[in-house]
């Protein structure tokens, strides 16, 4: 499978393209509060140049989704790296100039945002077109190693770059545009067709494909467990990183820490689609979660931040396995006509469980003892875990989906999630 698909020239071009702009753009990350607080010299101000990315990414995120089933994806693909490279262009020259302000870099960072928004359900909604369905899991799994490897390497590559000057990580990630936007022209990529009938109303189309999501148990079970255990993982993350520091755990050893969590992460993508081929969804998915649920409570006896990283390695490494089966599933039972949306309900989701699970996780390392939070979020993943064991939907679940057909059966008789 992983073979064939390497041989895949339009996915090789668009995977390496987007390999070489992810880090760029996590360089840039690493470097926005480090430029913010250089030229600002406020804390706050840095944190809202950095925000300013996340929020507009929630903001945008439903229309960016169905303004990707109704235009052109490869040509919003090229717009987006396109007004990244200009923002970030005009950027350098502010800095070069000497008149960057916070104006300048929240700008920038809202520009940042809008296209990452566009871009994702562009290119998820792409997948299933440039791929054959046999290779889906595969390119899915394939772009979560992009993504870890990426977010891995360019976070590390932006703090060298910004110590050898602070223009340098944006001009880095000015040429990774450029480059992506170059392979992108060379990808070929099937025409979807055209939306028939009437102009349609963004409103309208942004609501059809919150309602295909929810009104499909299938859809909306897989995104119900997943947002949840992303949620309880993010605070999970966060207690176990107070509970490090507390117990005197150093700042190098925090950091292997969070690199071990990106190495696994990376491992587990390229395992991915040869667990799927071999494993059920329902086994997989499950299996999974009760991995999870089994090695979360483990913190609490662990004292070393190496033997934590080994521990957040082993997490990170079962992660993609499940988000292989839950991402391949979603795409082949919508429509191509929807994919988009279902890409922007699914990114918005995800990025309000992102943004809650370390609020969640601060407010349990705040009022409850170190231990007793991590066995809270233990029990909550647990909880995901035997829902989703029971499940029948679940259980229900094909190898190899076929696409649902316009009309979904909305399930009106019970709000449960299995």
């Amino acid at each position: 499978m992983t073979t064939s698909l390497a041989r895949n020239r339009a996915y090789g071009l668009l995977w390496g393209g987007q390999a070489i702009s992810e880090t760029g753009f996590s360089a840039s990350m690493f470097a926005f509060p480090l430029l913010a607080l250089a030229v600002t010299g406020s804390a706050a101000q840095s944190g809202t140049v950095l925000g300013a990315v996340a929020v507009v990414q929630l903001v945008v995120g439903l229309p960016a989704g169905a303004l990707a089933d109704r235009w052109n994806r490869k040509k919003i693909m090229l717009a987006c790296e396109a007004a990244q490279a200009v923002a970030l262009a005009g950027l350098v020259l502010a800095l070069w100039t000497g008149a960057a302000g916070v104006v300048h870099l929240i700008a920038a960072a809202a520009v940042i945002g809008l296209c990452r928004a566009l871009f994702e359900p562009a290119e998820d909604a792409t997948l299933p077109r440039l791929v054959s369905t046999e290779q889906v899991p595969a390119a899915v799994a394939m772009n979560a190693a992009r993504s870890n490897a990426a977010q891995l390497g360019g976070t590390a590559l932006g703090g060298v770059l910004f110590a050898a000057g602070r223009i340098v990580p944006f001009v880095f990630d000015v040429v990774t545009h450029v480059v992506a936007f170059v392979a992108l022209l060379f990808v070929r990529v099937p025409p979807h067709p055209a939306p028939t009938g009437p102009a349609p109303h963004l409103g309208r189309d942004v609501v059809e494909g919150v309602r295909w999501v929810w009104g499909h148990r299938r859809l909306r079970v897989t995104a119900l467990c997943a947002i949840s255990v992303n949620l309880f993982f993010s605070a999970y993350y966060l207690v176990i990183v107070v509970l490090g520091s507390e117990r005197g755990v150093g700042a190098a050893e925090l950091g292997v820490m969070a690199a071990m969590l990106g190495a696994g992460g990376i491992l587990g993508a390229l395992a991915a689609p040869r667990l799927h081929a071999r494993f059920s969804p329902y086994a997989l998915i499950t299996g999974v979660f009760w991995g999870l649920t089994l090695l979360t409570p483990l913190a609490v006896f662990l004292r070393s931040g190496y033997a934590t990283g080994v521990l957040f390695a082993a997490m990170a490494f079962l992660a993609p396995a499940a988000n292989t089966a839950i991402t391949t599933h979603q795409l082949l039972l919508t429509p191509d006509r929807l994919r988009g949306r279902l890409s922007g309900v699914m990114g918005v989701a995800s990025g309000v469980a992102a943004a809650a699970g370390p609020a969640v996780g601060g407010l349990l390392a705040e009022f409850l003892p170190d231990d007793r939070a991590v066995l809270v979020c233990a029990a909550a993943i647990a909880v995901v875990t035997v829902l989703a064991a029971i499940s029948p939907t679940l259980r229900g679940f094909s190898r190899d989906p076929a696409p649902e057909d316009e009309s979904p059966e909305l399930d009106r008789t019970s709000g449960s999630p299995t």
